[in-house]
């Protein structure tokens, strides 16, 4: 019998057979999804409450609190429309911003224009795919894009870290949170592979981020602070927030 596709050789293989899981239209992490996230960013004027131009709260308590060191690297990860590789420019960083959407991008560079940014580095692609993005950076900033991964992609993010974030480098990160309140789903990992879908996104637990990140140092984990609509940050107590250390 001919053509019964046994090639699998490597763990890229595995991770993109199990990608041919999910249905289609459920792909938000690979260059498959860039056509649904470039419609998600083509109306600006939608109520989407991260569309604002402001920096994660947490973010910038970070900075407050004189855990960010301006002046080195940083990688902003999922970028949307920069508003938190903006705030890390105006730190002193040089950036790296990666999203899978043209539109979020080319809305990035004209607010980029707009406030005479030139310390930041827009780059269209997958931050998973080998030659995307090299390190080292003294800062990995992570904005909701782990929450759309499905559970064997965390590989791939994990692959990542081990390769761009320098030694006492720090990496942060907001993503959904489980629990009262909360957005994502709860479901078992395995889940996801029977039903083909991701329901949204994945909700996490500080215990579940804890052991994820397990190679790292945790400094931090809370809930994201609520905001006022008047208020300079951005905040949403259905996200957690967390930031580690690399040994």
């Amino acid at each position: 019998m001919t053509g019964t596709g046994r090639g699998i050789r490597t763990v890229e293989d595995v991770l993109e057979l199990l990608d041919g899981l999910f249905a289609p239209g459920a792909d938000r992490w690979t260059e498959g999804g860039a056509d649904w996230w470039d419609g998600f960013y083509a109306d600006r004027d939608r109520p989407v409450p991260f569309f604002v131009p402001k920096p994660d709260e947490n973010l910038a308590a970070y900075a407050e609190r004189g855990l960010l060191k301006g002046g080195g690297r940083a990688l902003d990860l999922g970028c949307g429309p920069a508003r938190n590789a903006l705030y890390l420019a105006s730190l002193g960083y040089r950036v790296d911003a990666v999203d899978l959407s043209a539109t979020a991008i080319g809305w990035a560079e004209e607010r980029a224009r707009r406030d005479g940014v030139e310390n930041i580095r827009f780059t269209c692609g997958n931050a998973f795919a080998p030659g995307t993005v090299e390190g080292p950076y003294d800062l990995v900033y992570d904005s909701g894009c782990l929450h759309h991964l499905p559970p064997h992609r965390r590989v791939s993010y994990l692959a990542l870290l081990d390769r761009v974030l320098a030694p006492g480098g720090l990496f942060a990160l907001t993503a959904f949170a489980a629990g009262e309140g909360g957005m994502g789903s709860e479901r078992p990992d395995a889940d996801f592979y029977r039903e083909g879908t991701l329901e949204g996104g994945l909700a996490y637990t500080d215990t579940a981020l804890r052991a994820l990140f397990a190679d790292l140092t945790p400094l931090e984990t809370r809930r994201m602070r609520d905001e006022p609509a008047d208020s300079p940050h951005f905040g949403e107590s259905f996200l957690w927030t967390a930031l580690f250390r690399r040994p």
